[in-house]
């Protein structure tokens, strides 16, 4: 019995470039043509390949969280200083955030697309944002324990300080047209971290 024709295309790069258009759009505003355009590929291929626009998005998802999160989540957990794991991951975020068409963080950017009832997609975000958390509360407890932040606040305290603070960076900076902004809330920040 014949197996059909091979794929004319990588599903990892139409993934990835599913991705940039959800990302830059969000899930509503995203057209299934625009995603075949970008994608190269067919309608066909998309079905049998990805399922139906909800299911690419998932998949979309999920494939942002095992590049960008992990990413971060990589450079706060790595060798040396905590604090200053901490520190260049703000400042990276200020910096990408700050330039010109800043796309922001497509799990923030993808929160408003979605009624509270789409319990599959909310449970997906929620899972990558947890994630972020929990990251930043492991590094804040690291530096605790180095005496490099003050243990007068809870840990899981910070990181959901942390992780507001840098998802709300994230939104405001697709609309910024002040690089301050973020400077001094990184800055304000890294001084409350370390006081105390």
């Amino acid at each position: 019995m014949s197996r059909g024709p091979e794929k004319q295309f990588d599903p990892d790069i139409a993934l990835a470039k599913a991705m940039e258009v959800f990302w830059a759009r969000g899930y509503e505003a995203a057209s299934l043509s625009e995603l075949l355009k970008h994608m190269d590929i067919g309608k066909k291929s998309l079905y049998d390949t990805f399922g139906n626009k909800r299911s690419l998005f998932l998949k979309a998802l999920d494939h942002y969280a095992q590049t960008e999160v992990k990413s971060i989540r990589d450079q706060l957990l790595a060798l040396g200083s905590p604090l200053a794991n901490i520190e260049r991951v703000l400042k990276h975020l200020q910096h990408r955030h700050s330039l010109l068409r800043s796309q922001g963080c497509m799990l923030g950017t993808n929160i408003a697309d979605f009624n509270t009832d789409e319990a599959e997609i909310a449970a997906m975000l929620r899972h990558h944002l947890q994630k972020l958390e929990d990251a930043y509360c492991t590094v804040i407890a690291h530096a605790q324990k180095a005496g490099e932040i003050s243990a007068t606040i809870d840990s899981r305290s910070l990181a959901r300080l942390l992780l507001c603070t840098t998802q709300g960076m994230a939104l405001i900076g697709r609309v910024l047209e002040d690089e301050m902004l973020l400077h001094s809330t990184v800055e304000a920040t890294l001084a409350l971290l370390k006081a105390g």
